[in-house]
């Protein structure tokens, strides 16, 4: 992965995750007890260091030096973990987190969980965005004004079938390219859940079971999940704008 983040991308993602650092630990002990959790060193293999830990004159962490001295592939896990927003690399998330974060709370909390497991437990990752997508749509399902009622155990493929008919995707009225995204969210929904479902260790696996590992299949997904998610909240608030408040005439100044 180190080789798909820029030198460029690197110096600017180093700097928030400095100022990250020190506004969660806020001193040098802490600051220190915390890098030093993600280091490595092997004295057997030629004193092979994931990093350096780089220590100033009078004993205290380089913060800044140390940082530098992170592979890309090291930042970037220690950015998700302390939840420094990577829009270059991860570009719909940060947006995403921003437009759900108020509305769908419980979408938020799953999805911010899921972001922060990539790269520890890409299994985990997945089935959590799983299940915040789920949350959005089942919220925008409750819309008195849609027809489809959900009892609120339909599976992702369900609830992307309901919001999708609601969303009058399949209409006639249409072009085929309309009709043809339509599907294609409906696919990647459903792949989505498949992954979650026998792919994941959400669901009980045994050792001869594929188990996705590997956190860029967990960067793909997540990602994906923002995206769709995205789409779906705009198109909603689009065509089912919230109705503003009527004012009572009391509440109208008398000037």
């Amino acid at each position: 992965m180190n080789e798909l983040i820029s030198p460029k991308y690197q110096m600017k993602l180093a700097a928030d995750v400095e100022k990250a650092v020190w506004d969660e630990f806020g001193s040098y002990k802490n600051v220190r007890n915390y890098i030093e959790k993600w280091y490595e060193h092997d004295e057997q293999n030629y004193n092979w260091e994931n990093f350096r830990v780089v220590i100033r004159d009078d004993k205290n962490i380089d913060l800044n030096a140390t940082i530098h001295s992170m592979p890309g592939e090291i930042l970037l896990k220690v950015a998700i973990d302390l939840g420094v927003d990577t829009p270059d690399f991860i570009p719909s998330i940060p947006t995403f987190k921003n437009e759900i974060k108020s509305e769908y709370k419980t979408a938020y909390d799953t999805f911010t969980k899921a972001y922060k497991q990539i790269e520890s437990d890409p299994s985990t990752a997945i089935g959590l965005a799983n299940s915040a997508l789920e949350s959005i749509i089942k919220e925008i399902l409750k819309d008195k004004r849609l027809k489809s009622k959900i009892k609120g155990n339909e599976t992702l493929y369900q609830l992307s079938s309901a919001i999708l008919k609601e969303f009058n995707f399949s209409s006639t009225e249409h072009p085929k390219e309309i009709k043809t995204i339509g599907n294609s969210l409906l696919t990647a929904n459903q792949a989505i859940e498949k992954l979650r479902s026998e792919k994941t260790n959400f669901h009980g696996k045994t050792n001869e079971d594929f188990l996705i590992e590997d956190a860029l299949y967990a960067h793909f997904i997540v990602n994906s999940v923002a995206t769709v998610g995205l789409f779906l909240n705009k198109f909603y608030k689009t065509k089912y704008p919230k109705s503003e408040p009527e004012i009572e005439e009391d509440d109208i100044l008398p000037f």
